[in-house]
């Protein structure tokens, strides 16, 4: 249900949803960080609180358009309606895990890291030990760095 995707852009896009695909810009956030070349993100999280606070980090690195879902049926649902540059996925969404959709991302060319309280991915499936990781609770230095592993040609 599109209803349950929060998502606010700042300023009107006045594009299709995928126009922007695989074109990215280099820019400077209003803090004047250097960011990595992205404008849209997905963020996966049931914690609202947490899914706030990394929108407020992301919109200081010039992350303009933030879809915010909480269950995986709305992830899903995003990921067909708009292309995202790059998403987080909280890890542990209670009775279920992000793993599935972290692969319908991969096989859909869309970079994505984990959010968690785990501190690594020794536990997590093979194919996905190597993928970034945002541990809980983060700042924003945390978070750039992050974004620099998800990112690494700005770092």
């Amino acid at each position: 249900m599109a209803a349950a995707i929060r998502q606010r852009a700042k300023g009107a896009r006045g594009k299709d949803a995928g126009e922007d695909s695989g074109v990215r810009r280099e820019r400077r956030s209003a803090r004047g960080i250097l960011i990595m070349n992205a404008s849209s993100v997905l963020v996966l999280e049931d914690s609202l609180i947490i899914a706030m606070e990394a929108e407020d980090m992301l919109r200081a690195f010039g992350i303009e358009t933030i879809g915010i879902v909480s269950s995986l049926e709305q992830a899903m649902e995003a990921a067909k309606a708009e292309r995202y540059d790059f998403a987080l996925l909280d890890v542990n969404l209670g009775e279920v895990m992000s793993f599935d959709f972290a692969r319908h991302l991969r096989a859909l060319d869309i970079p994505f890291g984990f959010v968690s309280g785990y501190s690594d991915t020794l536990d997590f499936p093979p194919d996905l030990q190597d993928v970034p990781l945002l541990v809980k609770p983060f700042d924003e230095a945390a978070m750039r760095i992050f974004l620099d592993k998800l990112f690494p040609a700005h770092a």
